[in-house]
């Protein structure tokens, strides 16, 4: 993961979105994710991830924990040691059938903002004691 300066925000507009579906398809070994707008047009974003990313953001959505910490459940503890919070997953970007995401975050030492997989950040925001909204770059929705 390399930090960045975070996405020309004023140049993105963002919408706020709720997971709406996790699909899988044993058949093929894939899944997606059905991103919902959570206001005005409700328009979606169909996203494709791994089996155990679907697991993850499907898990974290219903407030799910193991017997064993998950990766993400791990990270957000971590996280809640370092005192740090985050404030946002984004998705800002698709690329060839690849999508951008972001995770923001508000640490002891100011703010922060991570090039990240949009399902990572999607995992770890759904964790949070309030969950973190998740944001998708208006031109990604259909």
């Amino acid at each position: 993961m390399v930090e960045n300066e975070s996405t020309d925000a004023h140049d993105v507009v963002f919408r706020v979105v709720r997971v709406d579906q996790v699909v899988y398809d044993f058949s093929d070994a894939t899944a997606t994710v059905v991103l919902r707008e959570a206001e005005g047009a409700r328009r979606s974003l169909v996203l494709p991830v791994a089996m155990h990313d679907a697991t993850a953001i499907h898990q974290a959505a219903q407030h799910a924990v193991g017997r064993r910490p998950a990766t993400n459940e791990l990270i957000v503890f971590i996280l809640q040691e370092l005192q740090a919070d985050v404030i946002a997953a984004r998705i800002v970007r698709a690329q060839d059938g690849v999508y951008f995401g972001e995770l923001d975050l508000m640490t002891t030492r100011g703010r922060r903002v991570f090039d990240c997989r949009p399902s990572d950040a999607m995992s770890l925001a759904l964790r949070q004691v309030v969950p973190a909204p998740l944001l998708v770059a208006e031109d990604l929705l259909n």
